[in-house]
Formats: structure tokens, sequence, C-alpha cells
């Protein structure tokens, strides 16, 4: 056999090993990725099982807080725990998916602007979001918005494309054991957990706004006024106008239409707020004691 016809069939047997590798990965995306957003009914790759992102989200979430301090502050700690179990109470009732998660809400002592929530119900705020939000509802706003990003799988969503992308031997290999620490720093990166555990991966416009939906109705379910939520994200883009730094902001983009669109979907979370909230609790105590408070709780049944 000449040298070109051998060549030739090197060439042709890795085309060969090519194409099978290619037909390999159609065949688990088609097989094992077609779901659909609850929301917007979007056809989402996702190629993890969900009790694999929940084990990955409670290993991810004890390293984290193992590795940093947790805030002393009560006020914080009772406001995000107050907050953050009004909203769970709401989640486990509208998502059957979440009903055994095991909520944990815990507040990290750190300046940096950032809050997360990993799959399984495990959520963190950093002290130095909190004076942002002003009050509950503005926490209600950020919790919401997170644990939104959550229940639709969006980081799941992004660690299936990285995986994806890379082809059939990383998809294998993620299926292995000894893969440890890389699963947990893909999962940190997809779920906007700080830049020192990753590089962070900004959500798609399209998952922000689908977040948002999801995030306005929770907390309008859970009592507080959705009104807030258009409003904390004119000042977070104030934040970003100005120059100040937030990993929250690296991964949310914060803009005019966003906040426009929010008041566009406000009519149908004000609704849910005054037909199916339990209690409504207005914006809830302020982050800062003696701030003023221009709603109080009342019960369902009060007149609008």
């Amino acid at each position: 056999m000449s040298f070109v016809s051998q060549e030739i069939c090197v060439m042709s047997a890795h085309a060969s090993r090519w194409s099978l590798a290619l037909l390999m990965l159609a065949a688990i995306v088609v097989c094992w990725g077609c779901k659909t957003t609850p929301v917007s009914n979007r056809r989402q790759l996702n190629v993890i099982p969900e009790s694999q992102l929940v084990s990955m989200g409670l290993t991810s979430y004890q390293q984290i807080l193992s590795n940093e301090q947790l805030s002393s502050n009560q006020r914080y700690i009772e406001m995000i725990n107050r907050v953050g179990q009004r909203i769970a109470d709401v989640v486990s009732q509208e998502y059957p998916s979440a009903a055994d998660y095991k909520w944990e809400f815990n507040v990290i002592k750190s300046d940096q602007m950032n809050a997360f929530a990993l799959p399984g119900g495990k959520v963190a705020f950093y002290e130095g979001i909190i004076p942002v939000c002003q009050s509950e509802a503005g926490i209600a706003v950020v919790m919401s918005h997170e644990i939104a990003h959550a229940l639709l799988n969006h980081g799941g969503e992004r660690m299936s494309q990285e995986l994806v992308a890379q082809g059939v031997g990383k998809l294998v290999q993620f299926g292995a054991r000894n893969q440890t620490a890389e699963r947990q720093d893909m999962i940190m990166k997809a779920y906007g957990v700080g830049s020192k555990y990753g590089v962070l991966l900004p959500y798609s416009r399209k998952q922000e706004s689908e977040a948002d939906l999801v995030g306005l109705k929770l907390m309008a379910k859970a009592g507080y006024d959705p009104s807030e939520a258009p409003q904390f994200w004119e000042r977070f883009g104030q934040i970003k106008g100005s120059g100040g730094p937030s990993e929250f902001l690296s991964t949310h983009p914060s803009d005019q239409r966003r906040a426009t669109a929010l008041r566009e979907q406000l009519p149908d979370a004000l609704q849910i707020y005054r037909l199916e909230a339990r209690v409504r609790y207005g914006i809830g105590d302020p982050v800062t004691p003696g701030a003023a408070q221009s709603n109080t709780a009342l019960p369902a049944s009060a007149s609008n």
C-alpha cells in the first residue's frame, strides 16, 4: 500500500471515530437531555440528573461555609431566615420536585454584594448585599430570584452545555466518582458563587427573564410587595453605573430594560399578592432599624 493510501486509511479511521463520537453525543443529548422549563416551556439541555445536582449542591454549600466566616449580625440572620422560610413554604407548595428540599439559610461575613441558591434549597447571602436590599421585600427580590434560577435548573443547563461542548469523553468522565473536585468547580461557576471559587458565568438574558418572572410570583405569594422588584434592580443598576464592584452584577446584568420588563409583569404579580398571599407583609421590616416603613402586615382577607 502506498504512503498516500495509508494516509487516506488513517484519515478515514479518524473520521469514522469522530463520526461515531458525534453520533454517541447526539444520542446522549436526545435521549437524556430533552426537558422543558416549567414557565416558558423552552426546550432545555439537561444531561445531569436532579439528584446529582442536589448532591453536588450540598457538598459545594458545605465547602463554601467551611471556608467562610459566618455573620454574627443577628438582625441580618433573623431577616434572611424569616424571608427564606416564607419563600420556601411557597416553593414546597408550587414545585413538587422541591417538596423534599432541606432548606438552609446562612449569612456570610463579607462585604461582597452577592447571594446564591444551590440545588436542594441551600441559600447564602453575603453581608454586603443586604443594605442594598433595604427591606425584607428587597431581600425577597434577591432570594426568590436566586431560588428561581435553581428551580428552573439554569445552573444545570449551563453545566450541561459546557459538558456537551467538550464532547462524549467529558460526559463520561463527569459521571465517574473520581471527578468530585471538577464537579464542585463546575457547579460553583454555574450558580454564581464567589469568584474565589472560579470564573463566574453570567446567566443569559433568557434565563434572567425566566428567573425574574418566577421570582416575582414567588415573592408575591410569600406575602411581599412585588413592586419592590424593579426598584431593587434600578438601585443595583446605579451601583453598576457608579463603577461599584459586585459579583452579583457580573452574573445578573441589570439595566433599565430589565426594570421595564418587571413593571410590565407587575399587574399579574400584584394580583397574586392580593389574592393568594396568606399574609401580606408589604415591604416588611427595614434592614436598618428605625428606617421608614411604608407597609404593615395584613391578613389576606383585609381590604385592598
